[in-house]
């Protein structure tokens, strides 16, 4: 009998292309695993409590799941010269103590906007009604996520990129990390190794074969932008550089990490590296 897994994701344009290849059968059978889409807020959430085996996160939030998850190196977003956009009324500028609503206390973005912010009210929504909360004055600001960056209402402005709140902190020409994968440390060592290549492949497959792959996914109405904008999106959050974490992606990390460390997010500082899936092991174990 196969083993289940449960492959928690956010409903947003990127994890379902890179996780396609997993819900279309193209990497492989051995394990039989089940599609979980909610949004960032309750996956992060849900992360705390050790729901799910392998889950999307924000990097944001690792820190405080290190003991129980492992990071993985696949399925990563980072922004480079781009992310989330603070936005408000054209008509309306922001007072010193402005309401906002993010999409989550634990997102990369919240930990940003509230360095860069500390005065600001902030409440938390789901990032799909954000932009109705500026619009319908419920909130002065908000910060919007995923495919809302790419077209909003034209009532609105931005008033500030994450980007270049990372920027301003991060003191280094250092891409934003955004969104993660992580993995429970109670699988087996073995299982965690077979899960995070086989979750390689399906992203580096899916980024081969993106043409097919984003007719399948507007066909099957998965996605809300058109067929631009959804090319537009992938080729910023789901790329090459998607398939696996490379040193300068995970200096960033680390850099985010320090960040919140040095302003009381955490109580510990870390490094992305060790934390990492050991992927010798497997090398080691069977010389």
């Amino acid at each position: 009998m196969k083993r289940k897994i449960t492959l928690a994701h956010s409903p947003d344009a990127d994890d379902l292309f890179m996780y396609m290849a997993v819900k279309f059968g193209w990497v492989g059978n051995e394990f039989e695993f089940k599609s979980c889409a909610l949004d960032i807020q309750t996956l992060n959430e849900k992360a705390l409590q050790n729901e799910f085996a392998v889950s999307a996160i924000s990097f944001g939030l690792y820190p405080l799941i290190a003991e129980e998850y492992a990071l993985l190196r696949t399925a990563v977003s980072f922004g480079e010269g781009y992310g989330p956009k603070l936005v408000r009324l054209k008509n309306r500028p922001l007072k010193r103590k402005f309401k906002v609503a993010l999409s989550g206390a634990h997102t990369t973005n919240a930990l940003l906007f509230r360095l860069r912010y500390p005065e600001a009210k902030i409440i938390y929504k789901n990032f799909l009604d954000i932009e109705n909360s500026v619009l319908e004055g419920e909130v002065d600001a908000g910060v919007l996520i995923h495919e809302n960056i790419l077209t909003y209402n034209e009532r609105l402005c931005v008033e500030a990129e994450i980007w270049d709140i990372w920027r301003e902190f991060a003191g280094e020409n250092l891409p934003l990390p955004l969104g993660g994968m992580a993995i429970l440390r109670s699988l087996p060592l073995t299982t965690a190794i077979k899960l995070e290549k086989i979750l390689t492949n399906a992203v580096k497959i899916a980024h081969n074969n993106k043409a097919l792959l984003s007719k399948m996914l507007m066909q099957r109405n998965m996605i809300r932008v058109d067929e631009d904008k959804l090319d537009t999106y992938l080729n910023l959050y789901a790329n090459e550089n998607s398939i696996s974490m490379n040193e300068i992606q995970l200096n960033a990390v680390d850099k985010l990490f320090e960040l919140g460390f040095k302003h009381k997010f955490y109580d510990k500082l870390i490094k992305a590296r060790d934390f990492l899936i050991p992927s010798e092991y497997e090398d080691l174990r069977f010389s």
